[in-house]
């Protein structure tokens, strides 16, 4: 069904894009830098979850969908957009919460991990990055004359969700340490959960904005 040059072949595009920033680092690296490792390694999975489900839905053919369909596009594109502004204007708000932690010598927000975990999933499954990624980059890669296309494709997006796995969770981790520099200092904390919240508001703006990938 999928051989390993399919394997490799994809692998080699998906890391050039995943390698490129775009709403899903920014957002955790926003994370990181407001509420540190635990909670932006939280939204990793919440994110990747996201991935999964437009995964799904692309081999079930909402890929086609929303690659023809700019009406479809653009909604989605606006829908993820706002709630970046959205969480970005929140932690702008709350960015004067962050506080020292004498155990563990790192400022801490008031954001469950749960809260992460959905919170990524929303702008995972709203991220058009990722329809870019598996209905207008993954087709070439399918041999359709072994079959089972529903089934490499699902293969190979897997390949795709590993290698953005381990790419946020890097930078989620050089965030996080980061972090731990800004805290020794309130204005420093302080200025910390600003950047954070501007760059998620600047990025939902961008993504508005933006033009439709071709």
């Amino acid at each position: 069904m999928v051989d390993l040059h399919q394997v490799l072949a994809f692998g080699v595009a998906a890391f050039i894009v995943i390698a490129i920033p775009g709403p899903s680092v920014v957002f955790v690296v926003g994370r990181a830098i407001a509420h540190g490792r635990d909670v932006a390694l939280a939204s990793v999975l919440g994110n990747t979850l996201g991935f999964v489900l437009v995964l799904a839905l692309v081999a079930g053919g909402l890929g086609y969908l929303v690659q023809t369909s700019v009406t479809v596009y653009t909604a989605l594109k606006l829908a993820g957009a706002l709630y970046l502004v959205w969480l970005g204007v929140q932690a702008w708000r709350h960015r004067k919460d962050l506080r020292l932690d004498d155990t563990a010598g790192i400022g801490r927000g008031s954001l469950s991990v749960g809260s992460s975990v959905r919170q990524g999933f929303v702008v995972g499954v709203t991220n058009p990055k990722a329809f870019v990624m598996f209905a207008a980059l993954l087709p070439p890669f399918i041999d359709r004359a072994a079959g089972h296309v529903t089934t490499q494709m699902l293969v190979l997006g897997s390949v795709a969700l590993l290698i953005g796995v381990l790419s946020d969770s890097v930078w989620a981790l050089v965030a996080a340490r980061l972090r731990a520099w800004f805290a020794r200092s309130r204005r420093r904390s302080e200025a910390m959960g600003a950047a954070g919240g501007a760059s998620m508001i600047g990025l939902g703006v961008a993504l508005a904005l933006g033009d439709r990938p071709r």
